[in-house]
């Protein structure tokens, strides 16, 4: 270990050397520091931002904190006025929205296609829904992308999700082949059950949520006309938390109240699709493995610059070891000054990640493909980037200066090698 008289002697000359030193040399030097900080912190959040995206996407345009949907072996939540009555009663609820849900097919070009040509229909969810609830709980009028909301009081009137449109989708997908040529107030035709109805679509919605984005929405009391049902039993409950409250908790609520008799219980990580978790952790991995070549050129940096310091400086460190200062406190100088390298590289970088970075893209997020993409940068997994950015700088500027202060003092002095 170091002494203490060695450790006040080592900061005493590393403060005298960050002084006389090029405020250009000890800029360039930090400004590495906070690439290599936001490289290690950046890469990686923004690659796990992207999946984290989507589970934002599901928390709030579609299951909520906690989604009730029916059991496998029926086709419907049994007895929802009652369940969805004890639901309001509990504090942790903040909105709630009911869904009923049926498969069918919608056809376009019915009204205009010869006998002998291919029908434009394609198969799809058919989701009935409260138009205010389901507006409170998601936001779906914020989706609308052409065409006008539905209202309670719309009649045989539909919106589409974009995946089922050709100006939309990405091209045909197995089983799904997007409908051509429809805009706002196009009639198309819904067949559910060999029950059919043509209806107009009064607007389309846009999501990156394949769920909903190979849907069509249209009121409930009209899908249930359709499907020939009296009752109210819904097929999704999608329940929105108070802030704080624990989903789990809730859920284990909910499964001990006898709910779980009645409908399957889900929390939001549950009813996630498969692969997703799996991709989160496959994309930190990566974003790991990328930051660490910063942090590899960064050390790389750090032990060139200390190194010809330490080279041009090599009759000053004989000079010093010569008058009685110990090489230990020396080699602790240049410890110090990678050290206060990286410390500031890294206050800046927290700065610029906190103040700007973070409030921004969550703001504004990154418009993926099949994700609205945040920046994910937990605080104590920053921390560690931090002290790892600050072990592998110090390493690195110890080395060099260990490699010089080891040669021996007269040849120092003299400059002989």
């Amino acid at each position: 270990m170091f002494s203490r008289l060695n450790i006040r002697v080592g900061f005493y000359l590393a403060l005298r050397q960050l002084r006389r030193a090029s405020r250009w040399t000890t800029g360039l030097i930090v400004f590495v520091m906070l690439l290599t900080f936001l490289n290690l912190v950046v890469v990686t959040g923004v690659l796990v931002g992207l999946i984290e995206g989507i589970n934002n996407s599901y928390r709030t345009q579609y299951t909520g904190d906690v989604i009730l949907s029916a059991l496998s072996t029926k086709d419907y939540i049994e007895d929802t006025p009652s369940v969805i009555a004890f639901l309001k009663t509990l504090p942790q609820v903040s909105l709630l929205t009911e869904r009923y849900m049926s498969g069918g097919t919608i056809e376009a070009n019915y009204l205009t296609r010869s006998s002998t040509e291919k029908a434009n229909a394609t198969s799809v969810q058919i989701i009935g829904i409260d138009p205010a609830d389901e507006d409170a709980f998601t936001g779906l009028s914020k989706h609308v992308i052409e065409g006008e909301y539905l209202s309670g009081e719309d009649y045989d009137q539909v919106l589409i999700g974009n995946y089922l449109l050709a100006q939309y989708a990405f091209g045909e997908l197995p089983g799904l082949t997007p409908l051509k040529n429809v805009s706002p107030g196009t009639k198309v035709r819904l067949t559910i059950n060999g029950a059919t109805r043509e209806v107009i679509a009064k607007g389309f919605v846009k999501t990156k949520i394949d769920a909903l984005a190979m849907s069509v929405f249209m009121p409930a009391p009209e899908l249930r006309t359709l499907m020939g049902r009296a009752d109210q039993n819904a097929m999704q409950v999608a329940v929105r938390l108070v802030p704080g409250s624990d989903p789990v908790a809730f859920k284990n609520l909910l499964l001990k109240s006898g709910i779980g008799e009645k409908a399957k219980v889900q929390t939001l990580e549950d009813s996630i699709p498969n692969g997703v978790a799996d991709i989160k952790k496959t994309f930190a991995m990566l974003g790991n493995g990328f930051s660490s070549i910063g942090l590899v050129v960064a050390a790389i940096t750090i032990f060139i610059v200390i190194f010809i310091n330490a080279i041009t400086r090599r009759k000053f460190i004989g000079i010093l070891k010569g008058i009685g200062i110990s090489g230990e406190a020396i080699e602790i100088s240049y410890i110090f000054q990678s050290l206060f390298y990286a410390v500031i590289g890294s206050a800046i970088g927290l700065a610029v990640l906190y103040g700007i970075l973070v409030p921004m893209i969550a703001a504004h997020p990154i418009d993926f493909p099949f994700s609205d993409g945040i920046l994910v940068a937990p605080p104590l997994d920053t921390g560690v980037r931090i002290l790892l950015l600050v072990l592998t700088t110090v390493i690195a500027g110890y080395l060099p200066s260990r490699m010089i202060v080891r040669r021996n003092t007269l040849d120092s002095i003299l400059g002989r090698n």
